[in-house]
């Protein structure tokens, strides 16, 4: 059976096409302004790349942020439910799910079935989200895929104290015009990150396997710093790219329409 996922986030859009449990296809781009031109975009690259029309999908479901706005999938359910049946499949062991996106942060807590049984969501703050490293990223002049290497070890250990991103910005402005090393700079943002989605995970009781999903789980700096500061290993989606759990969990759980 022929399945599509379709995760619609508010900064990327993302398109997923399996058989059965084989991954054929799988397509990241830019949200558009218009949602509805974003869903058909990437659903029709992704299609395209798997070498098939979308009258050979015998089912599609619809998620993420403008899922309402997919008009051509056979349902739609939770990025929570998404997010968890996605990582779940890579990782049976997974008791935790941290996704963290362009613009929200999720914890999810799964059972030894795969079940949520408990989340934590933020949208409210960007902190601890993607949109956080863009900002900082502008800040600094750096490119945002090249982060996450030049952050993973410093000299000297600075700390950005402020939690609100327009304050941690003029923080990391002062340390640029401070002329300290933009590496030094990139590792106090990932320990603020990481201590803000840590905090995040606590309210609920962290239980491993812990799973890192979304697009911040290929910053390897992030990545370091949260299991740094959770106190447990991480483990991340490497059969794939982690920017698609959503997608791959929707394309899942279309096969059980």
């Amino acid at each position: 059976m022929i399945t599509a996922g379709c995760d619609l986030g508010s900064t990327t859009a993302k398109a997923v096409v399996m058989e059965n449990s084989t991954l054929l296809a799988s397509v990241v781009i830019p949200a558009r302004l218009d949602p509805v031109e974003s869903a058909k975009e990437v659903m029709a690259l992704c299609l395209e790349r798997a070498g098939l029309g979308f009258d050979r999908v015998g089912s599609m479901v619809g998620t993420g942020y403008g899922q309402q706005q997919i008009p051509f999938v056979s349902r739609k359910e939770s990025e929570i439910v998404c997010h968890a049946r996605g990582a779940f499949f890579h990782h049976p062991t997974a008791r935790t799910i941290i996704d963290i996106g362009g613009q929200d942060s999720k914890v999810i807590k799964l059972d030894e079935r795969g079940r949520v049984v408990q989340y934590s969501y933020n949208d409210k703050c960007a902190a601890g989200t993607g949109r956080f490293l863009e900002i900082m990223a502008d800040a600094l002049g750096i490119g945002l895929a090249d982060m996450g290497e030049a952050g993973r070890t410093f000299k000297e250990k600075l700390t950005i104290s402020n939690q609100c991103v327009i304050f941690a910005e003029t923080e990391v402005v002062s340390l640029v015009n401070e002329e300290k090393d933009p590496g030094d700079i990139l590792n106090a943002l990932f320990r603020a990150m990481a201590h803000r989605v840590s905090s995040q995970a606590r309210s609920l009781i962290i239980e491993s396997d812990v799973v890192m999903t979304g697009g911040v789980a290929k910053n390897a700096g992030v990545f370091e710093a949260l299991g740094l500061s959770l106190g447990v290993p991480l483990k991340t989606v490497t059969a794939c790219d982690p920017q698609i759990n959503g997608a791959l969990g929707a394309a899942l759980l279309a096969q059980e329409a």
